[in-house]
């Protein structure tokens, strides 16, 4: 069959073919007037035609595409009317349908808030890979080969290659930050973190962090308090104290845990601060200069801080949720709830949200 025949069957395809819908006008719209309709191909084999036979084959195309205007142009208007038609026969004064506004996950709220506060004291936000190797999740942080957190019951390893994990906290991203620039560096690395953990109302096999880093000449563990007591007293109120605990950490040197004023019983003691009037809310302390020098950080002329807080963690304080799976299960009775407990105390003081929020979750 030669391209003059193929082109003819085009043209009776486009006369002849019946179309009874908008949805078999639109392949008729695609196949004949599309971007990549059938006319190019054929048009693009003009080389093919004898020199004296051009302008006929020119002409025929040119039938074909003007026949399959013509005809998508009646059918649309004859659809158009008969859909305006069928619109007129809907009833206007019926009801619609209720749209429901979603809002904010508790998760998110509590996250920015601790970002807005950090970007205050001049710290940039930095995100990078969840599936991270060896070298930034482990050995660079001063966790040797021996140390217990590379366990299979703490890490979620790749099967495929040992050295691959699912990251156990975002402490890699500020070792990638300090491989790649010069102090002065001052890092908020938010962001979801997995450990293989037993689900229950306290823990989860994943949840978020929030990691901050500052590196610089002369930086002390009395910068570190500072930060840390601007920034409590910025997210749960003025009243709120802190009082620091000697911990240990492999990455920093020294350590320390920080409690704060429990927001429920004002530090007299219930039973959500065990009767000790503290709450713990986060892990800090001075980089370990060992750390430093591991990214190229020369460690006699700078000295740094980190610390490290699960959002999940302050958002059950914060928020009186005592069960930690309802901030991952999607339940959408919960959501409304804390939309609604939100709604009703927004005008109210950090302490007074925390004691009326989740009434019903007590």
């Amino acid at each position: 069959m030669d391209i003059f025949e193929r082109t003819e069957l085009l043209l009776k395809e486009a006369n002849e073919t019946s179309i009874s819908s908008a949805e078999e006008l639109e392949k008729f719209r695609i196949r004949f007037l599309g971007t990549k309709n059938v006319l190019k191909d054929i048009f693009a084999e003009i080389k093919t035609v004898p020199n004296e036979r051009k302008k006929e084959f020119g002409q025929l195309v040119n039938n074909v595409k003007q026949t399959a205007e013509e005809k998508f142009a009646a059918l649309q208007e004859t659809f158009q009317n008969n859909t305006a038609g069928k619109d007129a026969d809907i009833d206007l004064t019926l009801p619609g349908d209720v749209v429901t506004i979603g809002a904010r996950h508790p998760i998110q709220i509590v996250k920015n808030q601790i970002v807005d506060i950090f970007k205050r004291l001049g710290f940039a936000v930095e995100e990078d890979r969840e599936i991270e190797d060896d070298w930034h999740n482990f050995t660079a942080l001063n966790m040797p080969e021996d140390h217990p957190a590379r366990d299979m019951q703490d890490t979620f390893f790749i099967n495929v290659n040992p050295d691959v994990v699912l990251r156990t906290h975002t402490s890699s991203v500020q070792v990638r930050v300090m491989e790649n620039q010069k102090p002065p560096i001052r890092i908020l690395s938010p962001g979801r973190v997995f450990r293989n953990e037993t689900i229950s109302a306290r823990s989860h096999c994943f949840f978020h962090q929030v990691e901050g880093l500052y590196i610089d000449e002369d930086v002390s563990f009395a910068d570190l308090l500072q930060t840390l007591d601007f920034f409590v007293k910025e997210l749960f109120g003025q009243d709120i104290k802190i009082k620091v605990r000697p911990s240990y950490f492999p990455f920093t040197e020294p350590s320390a845990e920080v409690d704060v004023t429990c927001f429920i019983c004002g530090g007299k003691g219930c039973n959500v601060c065990k009767y000790s009037g503290w709450v713990e809310i986060l892990g800090c302390g001075m980089v370990d200069p060992k750390v430093l020098e591991n990214c190229n950080i020369d460690s006699k002329k700078y000295s740094g801080f980190a610390f490290g807080m699960g959002v999940e963690r302050i958002t059950m304080l914060k928020y009186q949720i005592k069960d930690i799976r309802l901030l991952s299960e999607n339940d959408t009775r919960f959501l409304e709830q804390f939309k609604k407990n939100m709604t009703a105390t927004t005008k109210l003081s950090p302490q007074e949200q925390v004691r009326d929020a989740f009434g019903l979750l007590k």
